[in-house]
């Protein structure tokens, strides 16, 4: 496989992640994907900012979380977060405390 070829296998493979993140499993809470895989969708935006920044594109933290959200940070989270179980709490603190 050339380069190019797999470097757009793996776009299309991080697209289909950020789809069933965003859009087939919004009932799934940032808190329990830390909790449970030590990653969640602000890693994925993070991550997303990071790669603009290291190719010369300046991207602010909330510009890449509105990048992979697809709408600013504050929508989603009104729209689609619940707040924290205390036992979801307690594992984020013994897992990443």
């Amino acid at each position: 496989m050339d380069d190019q070829t797999r470097i757009e296998i793996e776009a299309a493979a991080f697209r289909r992640l950020q789809k069933h993140l965003m859009e087939d499993r919004k009932d799934v809470q940032n808190i329990d994907m830390m909790n449970l895989a030590g990653f969640c969708r602000n890693c994925l935006s993070q991550w997303y900012q990071e790669a603009a920044n290291e190719r010369g594109i300046e991207m602010s933290k909330d510009e890449g979380r509105e990048a992979y959200y697809g709408m600013p940070f504050a929508e989603w989270k009104e729209k689609y977060q619940t707040e924290a179980s205390a036992e979801a709490k307690e594992a984020f603190k013994t897992s990443h405390g």
